[in-house]
């Protein structure tokens, strides 16, 4: 006879291998079937969306109007400048959120991602090449560097730049590879338990285990809206049940309420039956029943407030609805 779970199996398996610089595996197990990549796909996708990283957002470069400008003395033009400056990644050095880096190259001279570092900013990739400057040249310019995650074009970013900066398309994610693969493991005979393995690669802005951490805490952060859930229910529990208490007594005939003969009779001529329809009725409605003297109003109002009803107060809509369902459903008998 199969076993009969209450609960998936809960993994227990945890590897992590460096395969390379900037590169690691990550290798967890076991899953129960399908669990695997229940975890694996939304991990991958946060790899990518949800991974800090930095980037040069504008640039203002001394001379240059537009981005299809060009600069006396220099090789490339503003186009293919901005390109080479796009593949250089940047790091802020402190905990800033946004910093600007300023520089002035003199020629002649081939100008590599290194000459860009300073207190500001670390350079994870000095070998990138960015631009050539002849012997009369010189080459000032301007960068400001933000820390951020995913892809922003910069149309959204141009409004937030001060002027006399090129916006740019702002690459902010580190990761430049994040795969999986799923494998079966076997577990107590039974061959269909799963193994994820991650491979998780950057481009050296953060370390590929930084990087997976950001993608599981982005995954918390979003599930925790879940939560929620629990509160909800307890609140909707709470809010039944007292609902229930006030329906049993609504629902109850006035002969319930101990009102003496006199007040009980009035109540009874005019048709009333339950508590609820009193209820409905304001202390100026009630005066108005036949008969009704000061002393019954009195009596009637003092029994209602002990029941938790006190004649006049404003009632939930809930409350309302049922109470005349059920007197419809009175009149319809």
């Amino acid at each position: 006879m199969k076993k009969i779970k209450t609960s998936a199996y809960m993994p227990t398996e945890i590897e992590v291998e460096n395969i390379a610089k900037n590169s690691v595996k990550i290798t967890a197990y076991p899953f129960e079937a399908g669990f695997a990549i229940t975890l694996a796909h939304p991990l991958r996708r946060l790899l990518y969306s949800a991974t800090v990283g930095y980037a040069p957002i504008a640039i203002k470069i001394e001379g240059v109007s537009h981005e299809f400008d060009s600069i006396r003395g220099m090789l490339e033009d503003v186009a293919l400048f901005i390109i080479n400056l796009k593949n250089i990644r940047f790091k802020i050095s402190n905990e800033a959120k946004r910093v600007e880096a300023s520089y002035t190259f003199n020629g002649p001279k081939e100008i590599y991602g290194r000459d860009l570092a300073s207190d500001e900013v670390e350079i994870v990739n000095p070998d990138a090449y960015l631009a050539t400057i002849n012997e009369d040249a010189e080459l000032t310019f301007s960068v400001i560097v933000e820390r951020g995650i995913g892809y922003v074009p910069s149309e959204t970013l141009r409004n937030g730049i001060e002027e006399g900066y090129i916006a740019l398309d702002a690459f902010f994610t580190p990761v430049k590879k994040a795969i999986y693969d799923i494998e079966n493991v076997l577990v107590e005979d039974n061959p269909n338990f799963e193994k994820v393995i991650f491979t998780v690669e950057t481009d050296g802005q953060i370390s590929p285990v930084e990087a997976f951490k950001n993608s599981l805490e982005a995954m918390y952060e979003q599930m925790s809206v879940f939560n929620k859930v629990l509160d909800i229910n307890v609140d909707i529990k709470e809010e039944d049940s007292t609902f229930s208490e006030e329906a049993s007594k609504l629902f109850q005939g006035i002969e319930e309420l101990g009102l003496s003969a006199r007040s009980f009779n009035c109540l009874d001529r005019a048709d009333i039956k339950i508590v609820g329809e009193l209820v409905l009725m304001s202390e100026a409605e009630i005066k108005e029943i036949k008969n009704l003297g000061k002393k019954s109003l009195e009596e009637i109002k003092n029994v209602m407030e002990e029941i938790g009803f006190p004649l006049g107060e404003e009632r939930s809509a809930q409350l309302i609805d049922s109470v005349k369902k059920r007197i419809e459903e009175m009149n319809s008998n």
